[in-house]
Formats: structure tokens, C-alpha cells, sequence
């Protein structure tokens, strides 16, 4: 059991990240612990604690949200918060030289969680387009499905991309937005559909562009991890030929 314990540890620090967890296993860190590139194992740190505060605070959101709509201020203030500690966990880690392994495996899920708690919200009081979520989570399942594939070939997943990290400021901006309801404005009057509200004559909510705008970062973002991936397994595959 012990064994299994171990090797189950070791493969979620690698994926987690491969190149610290590479350095602890052969000593050769040279940092101190608690910093980014020496994870600590500890659990109860005030990062950490910041982070599952994150993710009470956006199932509260969905329920006030979701709810008969009296709670709606309230829902709100529970996603700002949530959504302004996405930053602040990570701060707090750095500063305080508490990175741990279950906050790097922590925060990029409750990144995913508060994005997706967003759409799913909107999307039931019907403020949001289907085909958005469906999209966001769509791309995200297979971005992952990507990530298990390429770990045959190489340990580290794909760094992310400054195209994502945009694709994600903008999508959590357009949301925020969207969920405040304000400032409305005039529609562009391009084409006339409920699937793309802010594009014909009616006025929305100026946080629809900046959501349109997060869909073709995302895409752009899937199209540059999907060329990396690819260029990894062909370079792997390649490696693995020459040494027959």
C-alpha cells in the first residue's frame, strides 16, 4: 500500500510540475522550501486555506444565483470575492514561502471551477448563450483528454500561453460583467440572432464582447497547445525511433 501511496504521490507532483518534483526526487534542490520551485507538503498554510475559501464561495454563488433571484447582490459579492483571491492565493504562497504541492494541484482546478460556476450561472437565468459554455467547457475537457495523451511523451504539461492566460482574463471580465448587468449598450446591428446578442440591433451587456472576445483567445489558445502537443509527440516519437 505504501508503494502505491508513493507512486500515486510521485505522479501527481509530475504533473503537477515535473521539474520540481525531478529536483526533490534526485536532491538536487537548491532553493528553500516553500518556495515555487521546492514545494513543501504542507496542507494547512493560509494560501491554502484562501484557495478552498475560493471554492465554498463559488458553490455559495451558484445557489444564491440560481435561487429566486432576492439573493442576487449577494451572489455577486460571493463571485467578485472569489474571483479577486485567484490572485491573491498565489501572492500570499510566494511571499510568505508557503507553495505547496496541494496548492499547485489546488489552484488551476479552482481557476477551472470559478470559470465554469460562472457560465453555468449565467446560462440558467438565461443570460448567457448556450453555445458558450458548452465551448468553454468543451474546450477545456479537451485540452485535458490532450494533456493525458502527451504524458506518454513527455512528464511536463504544456507551459501556458500568454494567448491563454488573456483568453482567461477576458472570459472572468466579460462574466463579472455580465453578472452586474451593467453598463448596457447599443447593439452593433451585424446579424440578427438570440445565439449572438450584442450583434444585432437590441442593446446588451458590454461584458458580451469581452466574452466574445475570450472565445477566440480560447480558440486561438487550443489551436497553439494542440501545435505543441503535437511537435512533442512528433520530437518524442522521433527519439524513440532513433534509438531502435
Amino acid at each position: 500500500m505504501s508503494e502505491r501511496t508513493d507512486r500515486i504521490t510521485a505522479e501527481i507532483k509530475a504533473v503537477a510540475d515535473s521539474d520540481a518534483a525531478e529536483r526533490q526526487r534526485t536532491g538536487r534542490t537548491d532553493v528553500p522550501v516553500g518556495t515555487s520551485g521546492n514545494p513543501s507538503t504542507q496542507i494547512l498554510t493560509l494560501a491554502n486555506v484562501i484557495t478552498f475559501c475560493r471554492l465554498a464561495l463559488t458553490i455559495v454563488f451558484l445557489v444564491l444565483f440560481a435561487g429566486d433571484g432576492h439573493d442576487r447582490p449577494l451572489a455577486l459579492v460571493c463571485y467578485v470575492v472569489a474571483a479577486s483571491t485567484d490572485f491573491l492565493d498565489g501572492q500570499v504562497a510566494r511571499r510568505t514561502q508557503t507553495v505547496s504541492w496541494l496548492g499547485k494541484i489546488m489552484d488551476p482546478i479552482m481557476d477551472r471551477v470559478l470559470l465554469f460556476t460562472g457560465v453555468i450561472g449565467l446560462l440558467i437565468v438565461g443570460e448567457l448563450p448556450a453555445w458558450v459554455p458548452v465551448f468553454v467547457i468543451g474546450r477545456d475537457v479537451y485540452l485535458a483528454l490532450g494533456g493525458m495523451v502527451l504524458q506518454r511523451y513527455r512528464r511536463r504539461p504544456v507551459d501556458v500561453s500568454y494567448v491563454g492566460k488573456a483568453a482567461t482574463a477576458l472570459l472572468m471580465l466579460g462574466f463579472c460583467d455580465l453578472l452586474l448587468g451593467l453598463p448596457k449598450v447599443g447593439g452593433l446591428g451585424i446579424v440578427e440572432s438570440p445565439w449572438l446578442p450584442g450583434l444585432g440591433a437590441e442593446p446588451a451587456t458590454l461584458g458580451i464582447f469581452f466574452v466574445y472576445l475570450g472565445v477566440l483567445f480560447s480558440a486561438a489558445a487550443a489551436v497553439i497547445y494542440t501545435k505543441e502537443g503535437a511537435d512533442i509527440r512528433r520530437q518524442a516519437t522521433r527519439g524513440r525511433g532513433g534509438k531502435r
